[in-house]
């Protein structure tokens, strides 16, 4: 049986192999290439991976994945496609959807929306209750530098609390815009931004997410 993770991971790899090496991303510098060598390390390397959280390992992170990203393109993107091997934690199944569900969907969306001509997806009523409850789970850490209040909504009223204070930002919109606006992707969400003028100003240029 399919998984959202396996899906989102499908899509963005037919999004790498169609946008080709050197298509800009929303992940800062990141061209395609490098967004599918981190891809593979965080899957492949676990020796390397750690210099995503831990800093006295990010030297060897960058020298793994600038090695990886030095590798014939198509073989990345299979590499993406078919993802870990065996013994990697991420091969199981409930470890891939708890991991890859959003880093999957929040990546598609960092090549799709790099676009000039790019559109929202329409995505699925179980798929977006899926993304919501992760984003329930991660509010807090996600908005931890928000420097004001921050709310997010879902347009059937539900919310989550991303970070307490006043004056208070709310951010209404669908589970996935919501998402990627918590990831930092402020400027491309799709969603609806109420408070005060100079508060909103400063959540939007907020550096939110991991």
């Amino acid at each position: 049986m399919s998984t959202h993770a396996r899906r989102e991971r499908l899509l963005l790899a037919d999004l790498l192999e169609a946008a080709g090496p050197d298509a800009p991303t929303l992940c800062g510098p990141w061209r395609t290439r490098d967004l599918a060598a981190h891809l593979v390390v965080r899957e492949r390397r676990p020796d390397a991976a750690g210099g995503l959280l831990i800093k006295p390992l990010a030297a060897r992170l960058d020298r793994v994945q600038g090695e990886f990203a030095a590798r014939p393109y198509d073989e990345l993107v299979e590499l993406v496609r078919t993802g870990p091997p065996r013994r990697s934690l991420y091969s199981l199944k409930q470890v891939d959807e708890a991991a890859n569900t959003v880093e999957f969907y929040i990546h598609a969306e960092d090549v799709r929306r790099a676009r000039p001509e790019w559109t929202p997806r329409t995505l699925d009523p179980v798929f977006s209750d899926a993304l919501w409850r992760r984003l329930e789970k991660m509010a807090r850490l996600l908005g931890r530098r928000c420097p004001v209040g921050l709310v997010l909504r879902r347009p059937d009223g539900q919310t989550a609390v991303v970070k307490k204070g006043t004056p208070v930002v709310t951010v209404t919109g669908e589970p996935g815009e919501l998402l990627l606006y918590a990831y930092g992707r402020q400027r491309v969400a799709r969603v609806d931004v109420d408070g005060d003028p100079d508060a909103v100003r400063r959540a939007g240029e907020a550096e939110l997410g991991l």
